[in-house]
This record gives C-alpha cells, structure tokens and sequence, in this order.
C-alpha cells in the first residue's frame, strides 16, 4: 500500500507527460477507430461535443466549456469521497507525525519500519480511515479526463472554428490560455499541498512544481482547444475544492509544515 502511495506522483507523471507530448495518438477519432480505447472511451466523448456543438449551432468553442462542466459535474462524487478521506487524514496527521518520531531510524532499519507500517496500520483501524481512499477516485477520473482530452485534440471538426479570440485549431498567439492554464493549474497545486498532508514531502514537491511550468509550454504549442479545456476545468476544480474544503472542514496547513 505504501509503494502505492509512493508510485502514485510517478503515474501521474507519466500520464501528464503521455497527455502533453507529440507521441500519442493524434489520428482523426471516428466510429470506426479500432481498439477499446478509442472506440468505447474516445470516440462517444467526441460524439457528445459534435452533438453539444449542433446544439449551440456549431460553436465548439462553447460546447467543449460546457461538456467540461458536466464532465466535472458528474465527477463530482468522486471528488468529495477524496475530499472527506483527506479531511480524515488531516485529523490523524499529529498521530501520524509521533509515529515517524518514535520510529524515526525507520529508513535504516527495516524492523523499525515494519513496526511504525503495522502501528500505522492499526491507528488507521481504529479510525475507520482507509489511507488509499484518497487515491482510488484520483485512479477512476483519470481515464475519463483523459477520454475527453483525446477526444478535443481528435475531433477534425473542432479546428476549423474559432472562439472568442482564438482559432480552437491553432495555438493561442496572445499566450493567454496557456498563462492561465499555467496559473490555475499553480492555485490548485498549492491548495493541495495544504490540504494534503502527503503532498507535502519533498520527493512530491518537485513534480507539482513542475506542473504549471509544462502545462504553459505546452499550451503555447498545442491548439487552443486543448488549453481551453485546462482553463475551464481548472476554475471549476479551484472552485469545487474551495467549497468541500468548507463542507468538510479540512484545516489549510503551510508547506513547511507538512515536511
């Protein structure tokens, strides 16, 4: 469980950097794409913007706004189950954080370890706290963010139409999407690591840092559809967090303190 824990910056990692690159798959996603992934995830998510689009008469721009908003609207519940187990993390942290002080040679010695992973074990026992609640609804979302994301930068249709100031198929000349992409993403990161105790080790430090920095270079690059996309689901995220944070009354710590 705790190498879970470990590996899950890693996985997402991966996954940002999978999300960001030129190596996925970037081939127009239709009814006859094969395979699993894009025929049963991809492709109804491209689908659903066509059709949402038909409805606002053709303007993609807003029907990916609002496709977005539903997307983390239905996802919602899985939020707030990762919401309350982070709440219920919060209020074992002192206990926890006494643990890694009486067993504070636990790196060098493997008896130490198992020791504070068992007493760990059974304070989580007691609490009626699954420490990989948190983990499992971040695990679930994922695939269908990343569904929908493949099917904006697959959708054929979604580059030849602009929105606001920018054409959805071309990069953002002004900067703007990717900067506030950038900016969202940077508040989210830091919300976290104050509501997470984890993410406030400093081997989980480095790649949330580094996640604003790649997500403007790559909006200054890829089509201003897919930076839209970021924006929008990152003020609904920014606001989604800062109202379970008041139905769930999870305490905002500093950084330092989380080390």
């Amino acid at each position: 469980m705790k190498a879970v824990r470990k590996s899950l910056p890693v996985f997402l990692f991966g996954a940002v950097v999978l999300l960001l690159s030129g190596c996925s798959n970037t081939a127009p996603i239709t009814s006859d794409s094969p395979g699993i992934w894009d025929h049963f995830f991809v492709y109804p998510f491209s689908w659903l913007i066509q059709n949402v689009a038909s409805l606002t008469d053709g303007n993609y721009g807003l029907a990916i706004v609002i496709m977005t908003l539903l997307i983390r609207t239905l996802l919602l519940p899985l939020m707030m189950k990762q919401m309350k187990s982070g709440a219920a993390m919060k209020k074992l942290q002192p206990q926890i954080d006494k643990l890694k002080k009486k067993y504070s040679n636990s790196n060098q010695d493997p008896k130490q370890a198992q020791k504070m992973q068992m007493e760990m074990m059974e304070l989580y026992k007691a609490s009626g706290v699954n420490p990989m609640a948190g983990c499992l609804p971040a695990l679930v979302q994922m695939p269908i963010l990343m569904a929908f994301y493949f099917a904006i930068r697959r959708t054929p249709e979604i580059a030849d139409h602009s929105f606001m100031w920018f054409n959805l198929g071309h990069a953002d000349p002004f900067y703007i999407l990717p900067l506030l992409a950038a900016a969202t993403t940077f508040f989210q990161t830091m919300l976290s690591m104050k509501m997470t105790p984890t993410m406030g080790a400093n081997n989980m430090k480095m790649f949330y840092y580094m996640m604003p920095i790649m997500i403007f270079m790559a909006g200054m690059n890829l089509p201003a559809a897919l930076p839209l996309y970021w924006v929008v689901g990152g003020v609904f995220s920014l606001v989604q967090t800062y109202f379970l944070n008041k139905v769930y009354h999870v305490p905002l710590t500093s950084s330092t303190s989380a080390k």
